[in-house]
């Protein structure tokens, strides 16, 4: 099955082998993403909100470069550091999935940087066989 690459302009390089997204068959897998910035630094120490919304605007962005939006989104797999950080999550997920929300999952867990309080990758149903 012919897969494509998807690597959203002015991504910096990542701390492991995986790109941002690949697309096949006309479903689009998100790598999960971190709250980093450009050289890979955690953003917004602390704030689980602030967090979310950054992950979120970068899977947005890998979601657009393929053509996509976020409504194309169909599941999320959600990781987080503790649990009283759930409720900021969910308010900030609310925001970018207004209508009708994807299905997911969310389990607690240490993750790759220890300030970093979440981790979401994303599967995207775009409908068409190639990019």
């Amino acid at each position: 099955m012919p897969k494509s690459v998807i690597i959203p302009p002015g991504t910096s390089a990542s701390i492991a082998p995986f790109v941002p997204g690949t697309f096949a068959d006309g479903v689009l897998y998100v790598s999960g993403t971190l709250p980093f910035d450009k050289q890979n630094n955690v953003v917004h120490v602390g704030n689980a909100a602030a967090q979310t919304r950054h992950v979120l605007e970068t899977i947005k962005s890998v979601v657009e470069t393929a053509g996509g939006s976020m409504e194309d989104v169909t599941f999320n797999s959600i990781f987080l550091t503790d649990w009283s950080n759930y409720s900021a999550i969910n308010e900030v997920y609310a925001e970018f999935f207004p209508g009708e929300k994807p299905a997911r999952y969310c389990i607690q867990c240490g993750l790759v940087k220890p300030d970093a309080l979440v981790e979401i990758a994303s599967v995207a149903h775009l409908g068409r066989p190639e990019v």
